[in-house]
């Protein structure tokens, strides 16, 4: 063991006090949105108006032990066992498309029944990719600056990785996990011309596979005219829109959403931030934002930082994660305004979702030992500078 991981083991654990008051913030303001956004549809179906904001509290707190479980993890664990963990991701993949073991919901097939509750496989199965591509980013250095054929392994497993999310189908997802992953690739090493030139033919491929499709062709070109069939649909589009021009500057008030009485499908889940723009207008709007904009500059901050304490893997893992949560934050949002494609997206740390809201904690955690080891490393070096000499 060298000196640097025995003295961060001995040291007291360094909270990033700036990322734990954000995602507190964030987690506050999501329990108060799902609960407004929940309690009428709750009260029908469920005859408890406050059954969503309970599940939302107690999978929280359990998020939040995860979270703290994760911190207690040395990050050269996640780098040693990248592959095995990746292994783990894609296995879970496959079965959740076997039928009879994954769980059919709305004509998707994106979770496995864990006990009494389904777990959504792709929330878990793409931090392990993202994980793994962190640690052949350190692995592969040379080869990713040398050539293309160093690109082409880690691409290769984006691809498998993304074409089991379509198969479920979870084009939101596969498209996210593909961003974040060039993006790592790219601050790795890879040379900008492979990177787009690969990039280039992805897109190409999502382009083919909607082409090919009518209904994924209609799925993904529906947002372009929502009112041109407001009663099917671009009915929930159009819900949503709604709901964001009724808030206006400050918003009808909190409570007094009408969108979501029964007239936004899953105001509590994927709309959520339509219900808030109702409720709290373009203030509020501007506040939730600018709390993803600082999360993600926080973990940008703490990337640089690994960086520059030469831990390149923890570096790389802080750098996915900053991206995933703000390409999510960006789709979800943009979803919600019209100005992309539905897709089943949550907003992280906002929208009710037991798996999203589980998994999005627990990589909080790793943020944040990774905060505490590069603070650790940074104090090791400062004490085996040898003293000045007057």
């Amino acid at each position: 063991m060298t000196y640097g991981v025995r003295a961060r083991e001995r040291m007291p654990f360094a909270w990033d006090r700036v990322t734990v008051a954000l995602v507190a913030v964030l987690l506050l303001v999501g329990l108060v949105m799902v609960t407004s956004a929940s309690m009428s549809i709750a009260e029908r179906d469920l005859n408890n108006p406050f059954f969503y904001l309970e599940r939302q509290f107690v999978y929280g707190l359990v998020g939040l032990l995860f979270a703290w479980s994760v911190t207690r993890v040395p990050t050269e664990l996640w780098n040693k066992y990248s592959l095995v963990l990746m292994l783990v991701g894609l296995t879970l993949l496959l079965l959740v498309l076997i039928p009879g073991v994954g769980a059919m919901v709305n004509g998707a097939r994106r979770w496995l029944r864990v006990g009494p509750v389904n777990f959504q496989v792709s929330e878990l199965a793409r931090v392990l990719v993202l994980n793994w591509v962190c640690s052949y980013g350190v692995r592969k250095k040379a080869e990713l600056e040398k050539a293309l054929p160093g690109l082409i392994k880690p691409v290769g497993l984006l691809t498998v990785a993304a074409v089991l999310l379509l198969l479920e189908p979870d084009f939101g997802a596969a498209t996210v996990l593909f961003a974040t992953g060039f993006a790592v690739l790219f601050v790795a090493g890879a040379r900008l011309r492979y990177v787009l030139l690969l990039l280039g033919g992805a897109v190409c491929a999502f382009g083919v596979l909607a082409l090919t499709s009518a209904y994924r062709l209609k799925r993904l070109t529906g947002f372009l005219h929502p009112w041109e069939d407001p009663f099917n649909g671009g009915f929930q589009l159009t819900q949503s829109l709604i709901a964001i021009g009724r808030g206006a500057w400050l918003g009808v008030g909190l409570g007094s959403s009408v969108q979501k009485l029964f007239y936004l499908p899953e105001a509590h889940t994927d709309f959520v931030f339509a219900v808030l723009a109702e409720e709290l207008g373009l203030v509020g709007v501007i506040g939730v934002i600018s709390l993803f904009v600082a999360l993600v500059w926080r973990a940008f901050r703490i990337s640089r930082l690994a960086a520059q304490a030469g831990l390149q893997f923890q570096s790389y893992l802080s750098l996915s994660f900053g991206v995933w949560i703000g390409l999510q934050a960006i789709v979800n949002i943009g979803v919600n305004m019209g100005v992309l494609p539905t897709k089943g997206l949550t907003l992280p740390l906002l929208s009710y979702g037991r798996s999203s809201l589980l998994v999005t904690l627990a990589w909080i955690g790793v943020l944040l030992r990774i905060h505490h080891e590069v603070t650790c490393s940074s104090r090791s070096a400062v004490m085996r500078q040898p003293p000045e000499v007057k």
